[in-house]
């Protein structure tokens, strides 16, 4: 994995599953479908004639903008996935993720209230599942996503007995 300039030095990122792009082609898919569908009707009404504005021009333009776009952010998702990793350290969990845009969480275990390990359809039957941890700040909204289930279920119990270690005093 990549080492961004904003992660702390020696450390060893463990990747999410390769198979979470498929979830992502999935999410993309059905909102790219419904989006293009919708900035077509102004097109599909001015075939019909039921509309005289927009020009014929704008109506094609409009989805074929939104096309293009939907086909540049599916390049992007193999990449994005490839992005996203996680590191275990001794008092806390670092999580990053994105290319342009990157970001480097750190949540310390004492902070965590409680994890949660959730799957969608489409996770459950590639065997993913995603992890979310909650903290007592509302914007810490830390979550790592395609996660193989066997990993998300030991990450769940390993986080949850460093955080009531943690805030034990231990």
């Amino acid at each position: 994995m990549h080492t961004a300039a904003i992660d702390p030095p020696g450390v060893e990122w463990l990747r999410v599953s390769s198979k979470y792009v498929t979830v992502r082609l999935v999410e993309w898919a059905i909102r790219n479908v419904i989006l293009v569908a919708v900035v077509s009707l102004p097109l599909l009404f001015v075939q019909l004639g039921w509309w005289t504005w927009p020009p014929l021009w704008f109506a094609v333009a409009l989805p074929a903008f939104f096309v293009v776009l939907a086909v540049w952010r599916l390049a992007l998702i193999p990449r994005q996935v490839r992005a996203i990793g996680y590191a275990e350290r001794h008092d806390d969990l670092l999580i990053r993720r994105g290319i342009f845009f990157q970001r480097t969480m750190v949540v310390p275990y004492g902070r965590m209230q409680y994890v949660d390990v959730a799957v969608g359809p489409v996770e459950r039957i590639l065997g993913l599942c995603t992890v979310k941890l909650h903290t007592a700040s509302a914007g810490t909204m830390a979550h790592l996503p395609g996660l193989p289930a066997a990993e998300g279920a030991r990450l769940r119990e390993q986080l949850s007995a460093r955080g009531e270690a943690r805030l034990a005093g231990l």
